[in-house]
């Protein structure tokens, strides 16, 4: 893994070991993964379009193209093949209230 995903193998693994990954999913089936980073901040990643919150991904993935993916969408493909998530059901409306608050957060 370290050969293929680099320096984030190793940090990946260790928040698949603490159980950090966490697939969230609403009654319609909309899916999307919290994963609780090393410094204890929450990221909202999206594996269907390969995407994650974290300030890692932004830079080292879309502005430099530095790496494939950040360690938090690693920790959940990693969690996902190892049946290793966290489940949590919530409703349609703490979804969104959910994603809204993070954009707020964000802006």
């Amino acid at each position: 893994l370290k050969f293929i995903f680099g320096p984030s193998a190793v940090p990946a693994l260790d928040l698949v070991d603490q159980r950090s990954v966490t697939r969230v999913r609403s009654p319609s089936g909309r899916t999307l993964y919290q994963v609780l980073g090393s410094s204890g901040k929450l990221y909202t990643c999206y594996s269907s379009c390969h995407f994650c919150t974290c300030p890692a991904f932004g830079f080292s993935v879309l502005q430099k193209s530095e790496s494939l993916l950040c360690k938090h969408i690693l920790a959940v493909y990693l969690s996902q093949a190892m049946g290793a998530c966290q489940e949590l059901a919530v409703s349609e409306e703490q979804l969104t209230n959910s994603l809204l608050a993070e954009e707020e957060d964000e802006g």
